[in-house]
């Protein structure tokens, strides 16, 4: 099945507005109550899974960047956040949008998301260990850190144990739940911009005929449809979101 081609210009249009959509929503991040207050939860994410699903995975992974870019701007971890933060949403985003890519069905997104979860959640562990928590020292001792865990559950006694019991688990939570909400949003989501797409290349393609009909000295005919979209009626791309 034929994966439908947005045209550059909106293709940079839709990246840039899933990008700024995503960086309010990383802004809009809120405690939860079986996690140390200092871990947020948001859901900014969604954008970018969206853009990975219908633009492919480099789609993805530039809203990944241009949120953190924006966000860095009003950190309040030296930016070790932000960048723990694009690590993991390139590793969730890029094996989704992969997947999908070959697998365009709801099977292949379904997959696509758990993998995509799994893997930022192992990786999570490396990254909060080697990036975010060294950093998070400079503002937090080691041992205030460890006690705002041993609060929740007592038996843990390093840090490793906090990333193995508290922060993959909940990362691989928050990955999956991404998905449900892309899941539940992504097709009329991508109906629209399909739509908004094809009609525009369908303008575009009535006023070059209209300039040549001109140039002839003959009467323009309005087209049905753009011979570039490939289909009379706009809305017809030819293909099947599998979401």
């Amino acid at each position: 099945m034929a994966k439908y081609r947005f045209s550059r210009v909106r293709y940079i249009a839709y990246t840039a507005v899933f990008a700024a959509l995503s960086a309010v929503l990383m802004s809009l991040s809120f405690s939860v109550p079986f996690m140390p207050s200092f871990i947020k939860l948001d859901f900014s994410e969604v954008p970018a899974l969206i853009a990975s699903f219908s633009m492919g995975p480099v789609s993805g992974v530039l809203v990944c960047l241009i949120k953190n870019l924006i966000n860095v701007t009003m950190t309040t971890t030296a930016g070790a956040g932000e960048l723990s933060n694009f690590i993991l949403g390139v590793l969730f985003v890029v094996p989704a949008g992969l997947i999908y890519k070959f697998k365009r069905t709801r099977i292949g997104a379904l997959i696509g998301s758990v993998v995509g979860a799994v893997i930022m959640g192992l990786m999570s562990l490396l990254t909060n260990y080697y990036i975010a928590y060294p950093v998070y020292e400079n503002f937090m001792p080691i041992e205030a850190i460890l006690s705002m865990y041993q609060a929740i559950f007592s038996d843990v006694a390093t840090l490793w144990d906090c990333l193995l019991i508290f922060n993959m688990p909940y990362t691989i939570f928050k990955g999956l739940l991404c998905a449900v909400i892309t899941f539940l949003i992504y097709k009329p989501i991508s109906v629209l911009m399909k739509t908004i797409d094809s009609r525009l290349r369908v303008r575009k393609y009535d006023k070059l005929v209209e300039k040549r009909a001109k140039e002839n000295g003959e009467q323009p005919t309005p087209s049905d449809g753009d011979p570039e979209a490939g289909a009379s009626d706009p809305r017809n791309d030819g293909t099947q979101s599998g979401v």
